[in-house]
């Protein structure tokens, strides 16, 4: 038995070995360049998409794309606590229900009127709605297997960092252009730019308390991965969606753990450099994971989308943006 554990694992570190390496890669760009490392692990993984078919790497690659994403996804349970959704008040905390559920509802019904599958408009639905690139990968991975899952999976990933970067942007200046007070900008940003790392960026470009509260308003809507997850799970299980075939659907152990680090956290005090470290480690998996995911791409088959998909992103993008707009003078 050791033996065959030992021959696995000699197996896989070809492939979590380049993994690593390009992730490393997209981190020391990112640093230097200023623009997010998901994109350019992304981009340097499709740029190495040759190691992916005919070598040794292959399998590594797989469990890099896989298991290491849950990893990651798992440790953001770290990062939120159920405390925050007290501390931002009861009538934030149901605009951005009501903005993630309407944002994957939007996403459904223009996948179908665009000729998209379903499963995609709730895949940038969510990724628009929650957490983008995260929210993106934790949704794909509980969806069933497909021949365009990792294709689909990529052109989200790509198109929610790239309208991420862009909001950073602009979403600060039209904030200033409409006269919005601090404590709205913090909510605008926080409740419409999809990355974190984009919202922390814009809110702390605005001011620090900005930057401050903008930040807990994204952690929130990063506190409902878990139920938009347990929730798409739950119409697999009825078989309630289209063209899903009967399957026996188990609840996957990283939400398992995301839910039980959210609650860890949110009863105990846990020490800042705990917090840090496994922020760091989730950040580390998460572009490591996508730079596997971009080897798995065929870039080929990504160029024969056309424009559908990247209309259905920009119509969410706006959508949950306009959304929020509209609300906040119901929030004073």
């Amino acid at each position: 038995m050791p033996i065959m554990r030992f021959a696995k694992i000699k197996t896989l570190m070809p492939g979590i070995f380049v993994s690593t390496i390009v992730g490393l890669a997209a981190l020391f760009l990112s640093e230097h360049y200023g623009a997010p490392a998901m994109l350019f692990a992304l981009l340097l993984g499709i740029a190495m998409s040759f190691l992916y078919e005919g070598t040794d790497c292959r399998e590594g690659i797989e469990f890099t794309a896989t298991h290491v994403l849950r990893i990651g996804v798992a440790l953001l349970g770290l990062r939120v606590a159920f405390g925050d959704l007290i501390a931002l008040g009861w009538k934030t905390g149901l605009l951005l229900v009501v903005a993630i559920l309407s944002t994957i509802g939007v996403g459904l019904i223009l996948a179908k009127f665009l000729g998209l599958q379903k499963r995609f408009g709730v895949l940038t639905g969510g990724a628009v709605g929650i957490c983008g690139a995260s929210a993106a990968m934790a949704i794909s991975a509980v969806l069933p297997d497909d021949k365009n899952k990792d294709r689909d999976t990529l052109l989200t990933i790509i198109g929610v960092t790239a309208f991420s970067t862009i909001a950073m942007i602009l979403y600060p200046i039209i904030a200033a252009q409409l006269g919005l007070d601090e404590v709205s900008t913090s909510i605008f940003l926080g409740g419409t730019i999809h990355d974190v790392a984009q919202v922390v960026g814009a809110g702390y470009s605005v001011s620090e308390p900005a930057g401050d509260l903008a930040t807990l308003t994204k952690l929130v809507r990063v506190a409902f991965l878990m139920p938009v997850v347990l929730c798409i799970l739950l119409v697999l299980k009825l078989n309630i969606k289209s063209g899903v075939k009967s399957q026996k659907i188990k609840m996957p152990a990283f939400l398992i753990a995301f839910f039980l680090l959210m609650s860890v956290n949110s009863l105990m005090d846990l020490p800042s450099a705990l917090i840090s470290g496994a922020t760091d480690i989730s950040r580390f998996a998460l572009v490591v994971s996508i730079a596997a995911i971009g080897m798995k791409s065929n870039l080929s088959q990504i160029l024969t989308v056309g424009i559908k998909p990247i209309l259905l992103l920009l119509i969410e993008t706006v959508w949950i943006a306009g959304l929020i707009l509209f609300a906040l003078p119901f929030l004073a």
